[in-house]
């Protein structure tokens, strides 16, 4: 006669959760292979998103950008306290995008490209739970007719640009917001010569 312990069907369920968790990650070569749009500026883009939102760790921003890299939409939010989940993600993202831009369901091709920056503890090294950021980001994407952008960390080490190898170190977790106007980008300067121009300096000078 043979004595022992069956497995509870909770903790079977368990096993599976976890296993199912682990699968909803990104790996950085994954990330680097799936053809992620390199941003033109990112520290322009890093430095007006956090002079936005001035964010703490645990928190995330998701903006949405134009073709010209513009910021049309973001919005801001922190991360619940529970284990890093790609699903869990995907649907904080999804939720955030509907509520302040419409989606883009109906174009063949996405005209608008959402990007991720992630503001935590820790240093810049790629870790699970930044897999999981990506899948969710990638899959909100999907499902909201936009273009999967890049993922930005920010610590106290400054910014990094995961899976291109491109970060800064200010902004940082720590740092002061940049005023606002300085991180956009300067207004065109006015163009010079020709009549109207000459038109235009005689009367200032009167």
């Amino acid at each position: 006669m043979t004595f022992g312990f069956a497995p509870s069907s909770a903790a079977s369920l368990s096993t599976s959760t976890s296993a199912t968790s682990a699968t909803r990650l990104l790996e950085p070569a994954e990330w680097a292979a799936a053809g992620i749009p390199l941003l033109r500026n990112p520290r322009e883009v890093v430095s007006g998103l956090h002079s936005r939102h001035r964010p703490r760790p645990a928190t995330a921003i998701v903006a949405v950008l134009d073709a010209d890299e513009r910021v049309r939409a973001s919005a801001s939010f922190t991360r619940r306290q529970a284990s890093a989940d790609g699903w869990m993600f995907r649907n904080a993202l999804l939720a955030q995008l509907r509520r302040v831009i419409p989606h883009d369901l109906r174009l063949r091709t996405p005209v608008r490209t959402a990007v991720l920056l992630y503001c935590r503890d820790g240093d810049a090294r790629w870790t699970e739970e930044d897999g999981a950021w990506m899948w969710g980001l990638r899959d909100a994407c999907t499902l909201h007719g936009l273009r999967c952008g890049a993922y930005i960390t920010l610590t106290r080490d400054g910014w990094q640009v995961l899976g291109e190898g491109r970060g800064g170190r200010r902004p940082h977790a720590d740092s002061t917001p940049e005023p606002f106007a300085l991180s956009e980008a300067p207004p065109p300067l006015p163009r010079t010569g020709g009549a109207a121009s000459e038109v235009l300096r005689r009367a200032a000078a009167r």
